[in-house]
């Protein structure tokens, strides 16, 4: 009766969990091992962080051509590309939005957007927008900063790339530089996680 009694509540635990698990609405946390993806780039190849076999780690980017924050940011991501990638920290930026409800951020306006910024990084369309999601990204721009490990890929920082959208120039704390130079010293991330500006992403 006792031995049934038990299985009876371990049954009851494992359903319980079943049920608990966090939804991939919520996204991921720091700490959190995030899975890869395959979407494909404004070149129209597809993308992978499994391609980059020599990265450290990726800074990830949600990021979009008609959000306004984002357009500010722009100049920055890349020269978080042309800073980092070199170093082992690519930017692989994701466009997140629904194009029936956002035209301007179509595939031929991404590529448009691309060529007249000079992206240096994939420009990734999430078709179907199954990853943002997984992320938990919710803004243009989100930043989500992997480090390669023995297990997977990381979550190391979430949420903004600087303290400033309005001017670079005026920036105190840039999150996300002081996140990746603390990876590639070895050491821990300070800030890990803060709130990211930017313009809801559409559904």
């Amino acid at each position: 009766m006792k031995t049934l009694k038990v299985l009876s509540l371990i049954v009851l635990m494992t359903v319980v969990s079943a049920f608990t698990i966090k939804p991939d609405s919520d996204g991921y946390k720091v700490g959190d091992l995030a899975t890869d993806f395959s979407l494909e780039n404004i070149d129209g190849k597809m993308v992978s962080l499994a391609d980059y076999k020599d990265a450290k780690g990726f800074i990830v980017i949600f990021t979009c051509n008609t959000c306004p924050y984002a357009v500010a940011y722009e100049d920055r991501i890349v020269e978080l590309d042309k800073k980092y990638a070199s170093k082992g920290y690519p930017v692989i930026a994701i466009m997140p939005n629904n194009t029936d409800v956002k035209p301007g951020d179509n595939m031929d306006a991404m590529k448009a957007r691309a060529k007249a910024k000079g992206f240096t990084f994939p420009y990734l369309m999430d078709e179907g927008q199954k990853i943002y999601p997984q992320y938990g990204a919710t803004k243009t721009p989100h930043v989500y900063i992997l480090e390669k490990t023995r297990k997977g890929n990381e979550v190391k920082y979430i949420g903004a790339i600087d303290d400033n959208y309005k001017d670079a120039k005026a920036v105190n704390t840039k999150y996300v530089e002081d996140a990746v130079d603390s990876l590639l010293d070895g050491g821990e991330v300070k800030v890990t996680e803060t709130r990211a500006i930017g313009c809801s992403i559409k559904v």
